[in-house]
C-alpha cells in the first residue's frame, strides 16, 4: 500500500464527517432550520465510528510497519481518541462557563469598578476547565508512546 493511502483514508473520514456543515450553514443563512443537516451530520459521524470499529484499517498499519513507520495499535488509537475527547469536551464546558460568567463580570464591573478583580477570578476559573482537559490529554498521550 502506498504512502498516500495512509493519509487519504483518515482524510476521507474527516471530509465525510465535515461535509454536512456546508448545507447547515446555507440553511442558517437563509433562515431555515438546520435540524436535518445536523441529524445527517450526527448519523454520518456515528456511522463512520461504527465502521472504524468493525473494519479496522489493518492493511494500512501493516504497510506502514513494513516501511519502517511506527505501528499504531487499536489501543493507541483509542488513547488518541480519549485525549481528543478530553480536550474537546473540557473546552465546550469552559466555553459554557465563560459564556455565563463573563457577562455577569462585565455587569458587576460596570456597576462597581472595584469588583473587577473578584469578577475576573470567576471568569478565569471557567477557563481553567479547558486547561485541566489539556493536561489530562497530555498525560494520556505521554503514556501511549
Amino acid at each position: 500500500m502506498s504512502n498516500y493511502a495512509i493519509f487519504l483514508v483518515p482524510l476521507a473520514a474527516v471530509l465525510l464527517i465535515a461535509a454536512p456543515v456546508v448545507p447547515m450553514i446555507k440553511k442558517v443563512k437563509t433562515g431555515k432550520s438546520p435540524r436535518g443537516a445536523f441529524i445527517f451530520n450526527l448519523c454520518s459521524f456515528f456511522g463512520l465510528m461504527l465502521a472504524a470499529l468493525i473494519f479496522p484499517v489493518g492493511n494500512i498499519a501493516s504497510a506502514a510497519a513494513a516501511e519502517g513507520v511506527k505501528t499504531v495499535t487499536t489501543g493507541m488509537g483509542l488513547g488518541y481518541l480519549a485525549a481528543a475527547l478530553a480536550v474537546g469536551l473540557s473546552c465546550i464546558g469552559s466555553g459554557i462557563a465563560v459564556a455565563a460568567g463573563a457577562p455577569a463580570a462585565i455587569g458587576a464591573t460596570s456597576e462597581n469598578p472595584k469588583s473587577f478583580v473578584k469578577s475576573l477570578i470567576f471568569v478565569v476559573l471557567g477557563e481553567g476547565i479547558a486547561l485541566y482537559g489539556l493536561l489530562i490529554s497530555i498525560m494520556i498521550i505521554s503514556n501511549l508512546g
